[in-house]
């Protein structure tokens, strides 16, 4: 039975319009209809960011390597999981009170811990701006692969989104051991975990590489991907040493 789109007037077989891919059935706009839009658009709690999350715990790289490919349907956005995630952190971390630590001393540490208080509590620019410079690292180490730039900052979006949604599970240990002396010893076993889930996701990605090779080059592209977050950071350093003198 043809049916006359209500977007365009468009008439059409089946159950979407193949114009402008209207819904042939639409419904009445009430609580239900305002729930499943929260859902389907914000979160896409029916089939997006939980299954997401569950593929990049049980298989990163591969569940990574299918979206690229172009198996996408069951997925969350890749970009707008990190928002969503980095948001989330943010609120955790006023809710939580974290704040600098009592362990600094020099002034070098002082204007570290002033950065990485800054960091945190902008996790969201941090991750995104973060998210180039890994893309920037791996495309160098892994450029053989066959992979385009675009392609590499899907992969290290997913993966940022990976590890945000590990720290947020960190929170309650981070909240203990704040204004304690061992927050900078838990802080440094948090980045070895990420760097070892970061490491886990190329070794699964690139899988025409024999594991020794991937693992020698997941460690030469963070190698880069610290380099030149370093290197911002001195940036940082002079511009602020330049504004104070």
């Amino acid at each position: 039975m043809s049916i006359t789109c209500k977007n365009c007037k468009h008439t059409f077989i089946g159950n979407y319009c193949n114009y402008c891919g209207q819904a042939a059935a639409t419904h009445k706009i009430n609580l239900h209809f305002l729930w499943h839009d929260i859902q389907h658009g914000l979160l896409h709690i029916d089939k997006g960011i939980l299954f997401t999350l569950k593929e990049l715990f049980t298989r990163p790289g591969h569940s990574i390597r299918e979206f690229i490919e172009g198996k996408r349907v069951r997925h969350f956005k890749p970009i707008s999981m990190v928002i969503v995630l980095a948001t989330i952190y943010g609120i955790f971390y006023h809710y939580f009170h974290i704040g600098s630590h009592p362990e600094s001393q020099s002034n070098i540490q002082e204007s570290a811990d002033k950065i990485n208080e800054w960091a945190s509590k902008h996790m969201s620019f941090v991750h995104v701006l973060f998210i180039p410079l890994f893309s920037i690292a791996s495309y160098l180490a892994f450029y053989k692969q066959g992979y385009n730039f675009i392609e590499h900052l899907v992969l290290n979006s997913f993966l940022a989104g990976q590890r945000l949604f590990y720290i947020l599970f960190t929170f309650p240990l981070l909240d203990y051991f704040n204004h304690r002396l061992g927050k900078n010893s838990f802080l440094k076993l948090q980045l070895v975990i990420d760097m070892c889930l970061l490491t886990w996701g190329y070794i699964q990605f690139f899988n025409k590489l024999n594991k020794v090779k991937s693992f020698l080059f997941s460690i030469l592209s963070i190698t880069i991907a610290l380099f030149l977050i370093l290197m911002i950071f001195i940036l940082i350093f002079n511009l602020v040493d330049e504004s104070v003198t």
